[in-house]
């Protein structure tokens, strides 16, 4: 008898992250649909969560507790330093164990939002190099990529793509950025994020008189380029939406507010002590499902996280993104609502009114559409893992080449 195929789970899971949850989510539910057999565990940020929420065996990601909180003390920059030196052993014997590694989705060849190369780029890096040396398929699957002003990061995440057996990407513009940095591109594909593969609950009906709204709000500060004006952009996103939020209360409208990560908590409870009202409130969303259901529930959705529009999106709520990437956007093309996109860093509140109630005269219609959309990104999923098992579990499935190249 063949023994179980064993497949690792990679990447910052269970930190408090609710997309990157989620497409561990959607991945999970593809391998025990097609691939029940399969031995499977996690290299992760939090394994405590993972193993609790997934229940399957979870190692830490770092072996320095403290890998993710500014060093500034030479105890810290040590054990920072040492950390690196034990995590190339660490994460080596991890993938060694395998014999298929997954990434499941994530911006995890991008840096929209702030990045350190020795952070998780260094992180990709070990894992992908381990993969070829011990001859383990590592997989980035439905991954997110973009531009990258920072040399040694871009280095690093080029090298990783170019280590890794199998790629493919959750919209054009991250195949466009890998073939950019040098990556040969040809053979990877492009398919929908992999949380269009969760389940959705039933999708709602406007309310008359009209009803509730979702404000999906992000602790953001810019991107990797940004750091030099990163107070300033976080002052004008969060006055913006605040502006937007109050004058949703003064034409009558609950307000339900969203967060995608545990650090958006801070802008929630700033917009709440702003606006003070009962017709604001906060929801206790613990997962993509969560924001599903909370999503659907609304008329309409106002948001800035991806996966905060994802959710929407796939629960067929007309939507309109305070967008602060390229992905953003191609999200919201994709599903046919590309007029709809603010700045995130330029929120003006006035100009965002007259750009929901646009979206709102056009609700019916464009809830026909998103329903039209997800049926699409629903059959180009299932390519999507009929494509990764043919990849990666070719026992199971017709042999498919694989992007291989020499570093």
């Amino acid at each position: 008898m063949r023994p179980p195929v064993r497949v690792g789970v990679f990447g910052l899971l269970g930190s408090g992250n609710l997309g990157n949850d989620g497409s561990l989510e959607a991945v999970l539910g593809y391998l025990r649909a097609e691939h029940p057999e399969a031995s499977v565990d996690a290299l992760c940020g939090g394994p405590e969560v993972v193993t609790a929420r997934y229940g399957i065996p979870a190692t830490r990601l770092h072996w320095y507790r403290g890998e993710y909180r500014t060093a500034s003390r030479a105890g810290a920059i040590a054990g920072k330093g040492l950390g690196k030196l034990v995590d190339v052993v660490r994460t080596a014997a991890w993938v060694r164990r395998h014999d298929v590694v997954i990434v499941p989705g994530m911006g995890v060849l991008e840096a929209t939002l702030p990045l350190r190369p020795w952070g998780f780029p260094y992180s990709l890096f070990l894992l992908c190099a381990s993969g070829r040396l011990f001859g383990t398929k590592v997989a980035l699957v439905g991954v997110g990529a973009g531009p990258i002003g920072n040399r040694l990061t871009r280095g690093l995440v080029r090298r990783s793509a170019r280590l890794a057996a199998y790629r493919s990407y959750r919209d054009a513009q991250s195949r466009d950025a890998l073939r950019e940095m040098g990556v040969d591109t040809a053979r990877d594909e492009v398919h929908p994020d992999l949380a269009f593969a969760l389940p959705a609950p039933r999708a709602g009906t406007p309310s008359s008189p009209p009803g509730p709204v979702c404000v999906g709000v992000m602790d953001f500060h810019g991107g990797d380029d940004d750091r030099a004006r990163a107070e300033e952009i976080h002052r004008r996103y969060l006055d913006g939406t605040t502006r937007f939020v109050r004058a949703l209360v003064e034409d009558g409208r609950p307000v339900r507010l969203l967060t995608g990560d545990e650090c958006d908590r801070s802008v929630v409870a700033a917009i709440l002590e702003a606006v003070d009202s009962p017709l604001v409130t906060a929801a206790e969303a613990t997962s993509l499902a969560d924001l599903m259901k909370e999503t659907a529930a609304a008329d309409t959705v106002v948001a800035t996280r991806y996966h905060n529009l994802v959710c929407a999106l796939k629960a067929g709520t007309p939507t309109l993104a305070l967008s602060y990437a390229a992905k953003s956007d191609a999200l919201m093309d994709r599903m046919g609502l590309a007029a709809y996109c603010h700045p995130a860093r330029e929120v003006d509140a006035d100009r965002l009114l007259e750009q929901f109630r646009a979206l709102e005269e056009r609700s019916a219609e464009l809830r026909r559409t998103l329903a039209e959309r997800n049926l699409v990104a629903a059959r180009q999923l299932q390519d999507q893992f009929t494509a990764l098992t043919a990849a990666l579990f070719p026992a199971a499935g017709s042999h498919a080449r694989t992007p291989q190249e020499t570093p």
